[in-house]
This record gives C-alpha cells, sequence and structure tokens, in this order.
C-alpha cells in the first residue's frame, strides 16, 4: 500500500487542518480502492427458518456492557444502556429484528468515529498510526448477538486445522497440532520441516462482503442473515476525530468495521476454503494467523513450494494481501550434514528465514526447544512482582494478594502451559519456580506447583479432545483392546516423547 510519507510535521492537536485530517481518514479506508467489486446485490428471501433475537438475549447483552467504554458518534453512554437494560430490552429487540427482518442496518448505527493513535514515539507516516474506532455501544451489543448465533450455526464441515471459534478449541490446540506433525514428522529419517508464518496486510479490512456473502451460502448460512452482513459491511459513515477537529465523512463498503466484534469471525468463515492442496503440508490456522507446515523428505521440498504458489494466488483471488516483510519461516533440520535450504520466494521476494519467531504468543524455535518461550514469560511475571511487593506494604490480606498472583503472574507462566511444559529443561523450571518462590515469599504463604498445574491442563485438554470426534487429532487417544488404557505414540526422541500428546496419554494411563 505504500508507505503514505508525510512531508511536513504532524500539526499538534489544536491545530491540526483538514487536509491531514481528511488524508488520515482515506488512508484507514484505503481498501476501498480496489477494483473489480460488484454492486451489492441481496438474495431474494427463500423458505428457510426466520432469525429472530429473544429480549431475555439483548437484556443480558445490555446488562454485560462496560460502562467505562467510550460511546459512540451518537454518544449514547455505555452506564444508560447498563443500568436501564430492563426498560430498553423489549423496544431494542424490536428494533433488531425490524433490521434482521428487513435486511437493513440503519446508517446511524453503522457509523464509526476514528481516533487516531500514534504507534510510535516519532510519526513520520500515516502507518504510525492506529485506528481506534468508536462505534454506538448499541452496535456492539447487536454485533455480540449476531456471534453468538454464528458461531452455534457453524457447520461440522468447516476445516478442522481452523482452531477459531470451534467447541472445545484454543491457542494451545493450534500450536500443539503444528507441532506434532512436525515432530512426527522428524522422527523419521532423512526429514526435515519448514514452517511459514504468515502475515496478512489489514486482514480484516480486505474482507470483500459480496465474496464473504458467496462463502456463506456454500457453508449453509441463511439467505437472511447473509442479505443482513451485506448490508451491514457496506455504506459504512467513517470520519477521524483529533481533539474537536472532525474530517470530512467517508462512505466505506469493503473491510469489516474497526473494532468489530465480528471482524475475527468473519474472516475466519472467509478463509474457510483456504486448505493444503498436498498431503504433506498442513495448513494451521486460528482466525488471521495462519501458519503452512511443510513436512520435506529426501530435501524434495517441490510440493511446499507449490503449496506456498497456491496459497499466494488463493490469496490473490480473495483480495487478501501479504505482507512479505513480516512474514517468517523457520526451517528444523536436525541432521548431522544439513544442506543449505533455498529461500523461498513470495512474489518474487525472499521470505526471511529466521531462528525463533511468536506464533499465536507462543514462542518458536528452529531447534524446537522452549528457553526463548520461558524466558520471555519470566520476565513478564517479574515485571508484575514489584506490584505484589507494593501491596503487601499497604497490608492487604493474603487472600488478596493470593488472588492478585493467581491473575497477574500464574496466569502469565501457565500461558499455553500444556504446549511447553514437557519440553522444558531443568534451568527453565528453575526460573519459573524462582518467580513462584518469590511470590510466596511476599505473600507469606504456599502457591500451587506450576509442574502440578502442567499436569492438571494436560489431563484436561486430553479429555477435551476426547470428548470431540472433529478435532483433528482425536484419533491419537485410541484405547487398547482391554478398553483400559490408551493406546501409547511410538516415540523415538526425547523431544517427541515430551511433546503433548504424548505426555497426556501417559498421564491418562497412569
Amino acid at each position: 500500500m505504500g508507505d503514505h510519507r508525510i512531508h511536513h510535521a504532524l500539526p499538534p492537536v489544536g491545530e491540526v487542518d483538514a487536509d491531514f485530517l481528511n488524508g488520515l481518514n482515506n488512508f484507514f479506508g484505503r481498501f476501498e480502492a480496489l477494483n473489480g467489486i460488484p454492486a451489492v446485490k441481496a438474495v431474494p428471501h427463500q423458505e428457510e427458518e426466520v432469525l429472530c433475537l429473544d429480549t431475555a438475549d439483548v437484556w443480558k447483552t445490555l446488562r454485560r456492557v462496560n460502562p467505562r467504554k467510550a460511546p459512540g458518534p451518537d454518544n449514547i453512554p455505555g452506564r444508560v444502556l447498563k443500568e436501564c437494560a430492563g426498560q430498553l430490552a423489549g423496544v431494542l429487540t424490536d428494533i433488531l429484528n425490524t433490521s434482521l427482518d428487513q435486511a437493513t442496518v440503519p446508517a446511524c448505527f453503522k457509523s464509526a468515529s476514528i481516533i487516531p493513535v500514534p504507534k510510535k514515539p516519532q510519526v513520520t507516516c500515516f502507518n504510525n498510526y492506529r485506528p481506534v474506532a468508536l462505534t454506538p455501544i448499541m452496535m456492539k451489543c447487536f454485533e455480540r448477538l449476531m456471534k453468538e448465533y454464528i458461531v452455534s450455526s457453524v457447520p461440522p464441515t468447516l476445516d478442522p486445522f481452523q482452531f477459531a471459534y470451534q467447541r472445545n478449541r484454543s491457542t494451545e490446540d493450534a500450536i500443539s497440532s503444528a507441532l506434532h506433525l512436525s515432530l512426527a514428522h522428524l522422527e523419521e529419517k532423512n526429514t526435515h520441516m519448514r514452517m511459514l508464518f504468515l502475515d496478512f496486510s489489514s486482514a480484516f479490512n480486505s474482507i470483500i462482503p459480496q465474496h464473504l456473502a458467496g462463502k456463506l451460502e456454500h457453508l449453509g448460512f441463511s439467505t437472511q442473515l447473509r442479505n443482513w452482513l451485506l448490508d451491514f459491511l457496506t455504506n459504512r459513515p467513517q470520519s477521524v476525530r483529533v481533539g474537536q477537529n472532525t474530517s470530512d465523512v467517508i462512505t466505506l463498503s469493503t473491510g469489516s468495521p474497526q473494532g468489530c466484534v465480528l471482524s475475527p469471525l468473519l474472516f475466519t468463515l472467509m478463509t474457510h476454503d483456504c486448505v493444503p492442496r498436498f498431503t504433506t503440508n498442513h495448513i494451521v490456522k486460528f482466525a488471521d494467523d495462519t501458519t503452512v507446515v511443510g513436512l520435506i523428505r529426501d530435501d524434495s521440498n517441490r510440493d511446499y513450494r507449490e503449496e506456498v504458489e497456491q496459497l499466494v494466488g488463493w490469496c490473490r483471488d480473495n483480495s487478501l494481501i501479504l505482507n512479505v516483510e513480516k512474514t517468517k519461516e523457520i526451517i528444523v533440520d536436525f541432521r548431522k550434514n544439513r544442506p543449505h535450504h533455498a529461500p523461498l520466494l513470495i512474489n518474487s521476494s525472499a521470505v526471511e528465514v529466521v531462528s525463533s519467531t511468536k506464533f499465536l504468543g507462543v514462542h518458536i524455535t528452529d531447534n524446537l526447544t522452549w528457553s526463548v518461550n520461558t524466558t520471555s514469560l519470566v520476565k513478564r511475571a517479574q515485571k508484575r512482582l514489584y506490584l505484589l511487593q507494593r501491596m503487601r506494604r499497604a497490608h492487604l490480606p493474603p487472600p488478596i494478594l493470593k488472588t492478585f498472583y493467581r491473575s497477574t503472574i500464574e496466569s502469565i507462566l501457565t500461558s499455553c502451559l500444556s504446549v511447553w511444559c514437557g519440553g522444558c529443561s531443568a534451568a527453565d523450571w528453575k526460573n519459573v519456580r524462582r518467580v513462584v518462590r518469590t511470590a510466596e515469599g511476599i505473600i507469606g504463604a504456599s502457591l500451587p506447583s506450576i509442574k502440578d498445574l502442567s499436569s492438571q491442563r494436560c489431563v484436561s485438554r486430553a479429555h477435551n479432545i476426547i470428548r470431540d470426534p472433529t478435532h483433528p487429532h482425536h484419533g491419537l487417544f485410541s484405547l487398547l483392546p482391554s478398553g483400559k488404557r490408551l493406546c501409547s505414540i511410538r516415540c523415538r526422541t526425547t523431544r517427541f516423547c515430551k511433546s503433548f500428546f504424548p505426555t497426556a496419554i501417559r498421564l491418562l494411563n497412569c
């Protein structure tokens, strides 16, 4: 999209001129310039089940409104909607059901005020701003209700390697799946693995409503819902506000609204047909986080490269733009005589090969160890020990200190715990235990062991997978003929033996 350099210093808030605001507004809506998009056409209603919201659900949603959130362009504060939920629920239910029945969203519901927030101290281009959208809180409640309905209607035919918005699935499942496929493959001789971590440029802003409606039809969603989403995503008024200065209003008909609750879900449904062509490759997805796992044997990576070419073509056909600069690749090769691996090209640009990258909050390295990840977690947890110490000096009772520890420190140390707990070295565990012991000294009471919590997490996740026959790795938990124990996974290397699935089966067999 270009850098859109600003050739003059950005003016202070009180001196913002109209040209700057309008230019920033056009930049945030730059995907509107996509060509070849057909006009919006609603499909005539067919004999289908009518979507209708219940007053009780609307009331519950209003009661969950955060009163501290800033109001949208309508200036209706969340506190009013929350405290008057009983009086407003019936009226809003009628309005929302009328909107669904007529497949029309009022323009005042779709309007948005964009507040540009600098990403860096020194701003030199429009790319250095993060658009924070203020939309009507009433519309956000509507989006939450529609999200619950769509998630409950997702068909079982959805790609099993799409781990977002499916029951009993989490980021831990996505990471464990990618790692298990890799480790199982690396057990064989003369093999290596390449993982491509894709980055999309403004993924949610590049959704084409017409393309999305066609894919929702293929997934079996009703005509009423498709028509309503078409109207919701098109003809959206947007302006940029800095202080008391406001830009001209532009109308957008591409992408999903900034900050929309539905955006990740709609992107997930739009990419349901992004599946691998070759059996040696796997595409692991969690909303817009996409990773290509290439299992390569005998240095023949033709299938992997063709898979990436197919994926690039799929992105082009679906108006998605890959950011090659932020796309990274990890090559895992444990062979002694490791050959030179030629770089992967996307749009004539070489993808950077890195030794470590972050995938869904977890640091993945090219030697598949967890020192980088645990070091990062420990550093984040240690920063919060200072706050715990301050609370102790304020003479807060131990129960409150324990609650603070569990919510702000233990939650960090146990992030994706079942993924990395088995493969940690003794030094990694020592660093983790040091944080827990420091917290115990501050609180003056014993705290749960992270190792004990890891066993509980592994068993809990294993039970969820066993209960879910649609999980891509449900078949790994198969019973022996006796029906009392699970069949163990044969492991040749220690790193595979200590990964999640073999560890979980051993714990269940104990």
